[in-house]
């Protein structure tokens, strides 16, 4: 997400009256943006070199609970503080908030200066520095889906997320008719991207009501994550302002479809030139590729958890719903976890369909960077191009079912814990854990609806 102000351009903001407020922020754990707004005169003056946040930023949840056991911080470490350092090539201006420019920074520990290793731009830019010392960059982009709904985020407070209301009231998969009744948000979204510099190619409807996918122009792995992050952010942010709630949930309902994150990945070579495309191979696959895919099948279910990181998470994956349920490869296949796109062109690419919007864009990428190096590595054979509906492929690889599951898998993946290092994985691992702590712990409303006469 390379930004489009020069920070001599934004010291002028600040000296014309133009900009008066310094977004400075972070991706969390769950790929969040948290910081400060800085009044831009300081900024330009002091915060441009490094301001500071609380270490439990990369310790917590989605509700910020100070969870227990972390080896990183705890209540008995007395939560310190770690050093943000702003990344000024993310130096840009939003235009959806006036006056307001926007950056991203790294997270350093406060002594050290030194990458936190947990926090999410570490973990991915580790993963880069691998591809690098292996001659290659990773070509990414991360589609997104959600859900447009009529209450605004207040509105569905207050009445408890008992009445979500979705934009449209039918399938709305490419429809055009039915998105105009949308453009009073997506339009200002579309727009409000643009300018901030964000390559937006295109929206759609998706394929239940209220969904919409947001595409934003591929780029390289950590400029996608960034842009990632902002996206969300930013789409959060235009639908408040227009009344209206927006949900990244991987599955808001039970009835509706799911709404997916898929990744786009190729690899090439410091020339910029493809090493996936090979045109006398079949379908265009070079043995990079074929190695690469087939990291990505061998270790798909140690990288599950950074693809659907929830318990509602692994809601998603149900049969007939454009949601995989097999970790099976397949050419131009919707029904597989990892589909190649573009086939005998030099656009040829691995499309990874388990992800669900709910994703961390870091991790997500750093774990198939990591299978995508392992299969390089270990000149791993591709297994035979599976073809028909892999939903009835009862006897191939399946996506692990719950949370506890993807859990175990991370926990004991030697390949993720020799990438990554022992310490993120034991992070993510703890992470992963609370999760399921959280939710064993309530009642839900299915229970009491089922239970409460007729137990």
């Amino acid at each position: 997400m390379a930004g489009n102000l020069s920070f001599e351009e934004l010291k002028q903001g600040v000296a014309d009256g133009s900009i008066d407020t310094v977004v400075a922020a972070i991706p969390d754990m769950q790929g969040r943006l948290m910081g400060k707004r800085f009044q831009a005169q300081h900024f330009v003056e002091r915060a441009w070199q490094e301001s500071h946040c609380c270490k439990y930023l990369v310790a917590t949840d989605l509700e910020m609970t100070t969870v227990e056991d972390y080896a990183s911080t705890s209540w008995a470490a007395g939560y310190g503080d770690y050093v943000m350092k702003p990344d000024l090539s993310t130096l840009r201006r939003l235009p959806w908030l006036e006056g307001t420019a926007f950056v991203l920074c790294d997270l350093l520990d406060h002594t050290s200066h030194e990458d936190v290793p947990h926090s999410p731009r570490a973990v991915l830019k580790k993963q880069l520095a691998r591809l690098t010392e292996m001659g290659l960059t990773m070509t990414t982009a991360t589609e997104l889906e959600f859900f447009i709904f009529r209450e605004s985020f207040e509105d569905m407070k207050d009445q408890q997320y008992q009445v979500m209301t979705p934009m449209s009231p039918y399938n709305e998969d490419y429809h055009i008719f039915q998105t105009t009744r949308e453009e009073d948000v997506m339009r200002p979204i579309r727009n409000g991207l643009y300018g901030a510099g964000i390559r937006v190619e295109s929206s759609k409807g998706e394929a239940s009501a209220g969904q919409v996918e947001l595409n934003i122009e591929y780029s390289d792995a950590l400029d996608m994550a960034d842009t990632h992050v902002l996206v969300k952010n930013a789409v959060k942010e235009m639908a408040w302002q227009n009344g209206r709630s927006v949900s990244f949930m991987a599955k808001w309902h039970h009835a509706t479809a799911g709404s997916s994150s898929h990744i786009h990945q190729s690899l090439s070579d410091t020339s910029g030139k493809s090493v996936f495309y090979d045109p006398d191979k079949p379908h265009g696959m070079s043995d990079t590729m074929e190695h690469a895919l087939a990291g990505l099948l061998t270790h798909a279910s140690e990288t599950t958890f950074f693809l659907a990181p929830y318990i509602n998470s692994y809601k998603r994956f149900a049969a007939s719903t454009f949601a995989p349920t097999t970790t099976v490869w397949s050419v131009d296949n919707r029904t597989a976890g990892y589909r190649v796109v573009a086939p005998d062109t030099a656009a040829v690419r691995v499309e990874c369909r388990i992800g669900g919007s709910d994703l961390n864009p870091y991790l997500a990428l750093a774990s198939q960077i990591a299978a995508n190096i392992a299969g390089i590595k270990g000149n791993l054979k591709l297994e035979p191009e599976f073809t028909g509906n892999a939903y009835r492929a009862a006897k191939s690889r399946g996506i692990p079912a719950t949370l506890r599951a993807a859990t175990e898998a991370l926990r004991h993946s030697a390949m993720l814990r020799e990438a990554m290092g022992d310490d993120v994985i034991d992070h993510y691992v703890r992470a992963a854990e609370w999760e399921q702590e959280d939710f064993d712990r309530v009642v839900t409303d299915y229970e009491v609806k089922r239970g409460f006469e007729q137990a």
